[in-house]
């Protein structure tokens, strides 16, 4: 088989050439991290500079997408609440048919690919293309996100475990007395919609009315905000600071331990007084 080939700039001249197999391409899931690209890899940098085709998340960090994967195409393939204008199945079609047509493509998502960001579905859609896939991990926002606000996770004689849960949907009854019984942070992705269901279940299993919560809206934006409330009166001022999505929840004592950052350093040095433990 021949194919033609022409060039436009200067002279046009024709040539027949043999036309070889295509190559599969190879896929390569990127986190972006909670959204700032300062935030990104190594890996995921050369990764994208790398990339013929970039399929990207709407949390992914991408305003500067352009050029982080100059040589690339972009597609924007983001879910939002409600709205779901790619599928999950028509973002797997679209990976697997750039790496058939032998593309380098960069699957960039928000967080990390394997914490609830479908990376496992994409991974096996790929294995049973033959098609060789590579994940590179990302800061997740379950962690990242409650730090720019100040709130660590753990703290030493405070909470010694975290548990990283999905507010897509609403929990069941065992799996909320099994967070009131174990006592840890309590961090929530995407949990605005769920949070009156949680918070309620949670009062209903017997945690304190007063456990603090913290709803802590597009981590790492310009327009990142912190609304600091307890379990009983979370919906109340929720409604009241009409705080929307993409947010990060965290339930749990370590929400006392947040600062503003400018707070006096005798506040500080009281408040670590109060919690310090012994060695």
């Amino acid at each position: 088989m021949t194919a033609q080939s022409s060039r436009t700039a200067g002279s046009v001249s024709s040539s027949s050439v043999a036309a070889g197999p295509v190559t599969t391409g190879p896929v390569t899931l990127v986190g972006g991290g909670p959204g700032a690209a300062e935030l990104l890899t190594v890996a995921a940098v050369t990764a994208l500079a790398q990339a013929d085709v970039v399929l990207f998340d709407r949390l992914a960090p991408s305003d500067d997408l352009a050029s982080l994967a100059p040589q690339a195409t972009l597609i924007d393939v983001g879910k939002r609440a409600g709205s779901h204008p790619v599928s999950q199945t028509g973002i797997e079609e679209l990976m697997v048919e750039h790496a058939l047509a032998g593309k380098r493509v960069v699957r960039l998502k928000g967080g990390d690919p394997y914490v609830f960001g479908r990376g496992s579905e994409e991974v096996l859609a790929c294995h049973r293309n033959g098609i060789a896939v590579t994940v590179i991990s990302g800061v997740t926002s379950a962690l990242a996100v409650p730090a720019a606000a100040g709130i660590p996770l753990t703290h030493r004689g405070i909470s010694h475990a975290f548990t990283v849960i999905s507010g897509h949907a609403p929990l069941t009854d065992n799996e909320l007395e099994g967070l009131t019984l174990l006592g840890s942070t309590i961090v929530v992705l995407m949990g605005v919609g769920t949070l009156p269901t949680l918070s309620q279940g949670l009062l209903r299993h017997g945690m304190s009315a007063e456990m603090p919560v913290a709803i802590i809206e597009r981590g790492f934006s310009a327009t990142q905000r912190t609304t600091v409330s307890t379990l009983s009166a979370v919906l109340a001022d929720a409604a009241a600071a009409s705080v929307r999505s993409p947010a990060v929840l965290v339930v749990g004592e370590v929400v006392r331990l947040a600062y503003s950052g400018d707070a006096a350093a005798e506040d500080l040095v009281a408040r670590a007084a109060e919690f310090a433990g012994t060695d």
